[in-house]
């Protein structure tokens, strides 16, 4: 099933694939999605909720697989790749596409006022706590602390060099 809130504002040239399991691709209001966005259920029966006020733009690729839930202001810059979904690899014997997936980590969770950087992939897992930037081409499987004001601390940018 997919909802698309009246005010949000998807490009004709985006591509959202409805589910044949279930999977419900919701799409909160004010939010833009871009041309050339891609929404592909696959790997799991999770669903996708994006909050209000989001951008996703160019490029980027949404797998449902696990689920991901996405807060509200969060913007997501070009080519990110969104795979809360990992192919099972194990048996030798077999054919991975034939093994199916592994066991869930929990999807993805990204809270409010998050900024992801260009070409990022964020993993099965990924939890991304309010506030966080995540620099241009980071990889993320894990838990990103909120964003904080340490006094005299410089803010940390995941995957950037500094």
């Amino acid at each position: 099933m997919i909802v698309i809130h009246p005010t949000a504002k998807v490009s004709p040239l985006a591509d959202i694939e409805d589910s044949v399991r279930g999977t419900r691709i919701e799409i909160g209001e004010h939010t833009v999605v871009d041309s050339f966005v891609k929404f592909k259920p696959a790997g799991g029966l999770g669903d996708v909720v994006i909050g209000a006020w989001c951008v996703l733009n160019s490029g980027c690729v949404v797998y449902t697989g696990n689920g991901l839930r996405i807060g509200n202001h969060v913007a997501v810059a070009a080519n990110c790749t969104f795979a809360p979904v990992n192919h099972a690899y194990r048996d030798r014997d077999r054919l991975i596409r034939a093994q199916g997936f592994m066991p869930s980590k929990g999807g993805i969770v990204i809270e409010d006022d998050v900024w992801i950087g260009a070409n990022c992939v964020l993993l099965d897992g990924a939890i991304l706590r309010r506030g966080c930037v995540i620099g241009a081409g980071a990889i993320v499987r894990g838990e990103i602390a909120a964003y904080s004001v340490n006094a005299g601390q410089p803010l940390r940018v995941v995957g950037h060099r500094q």
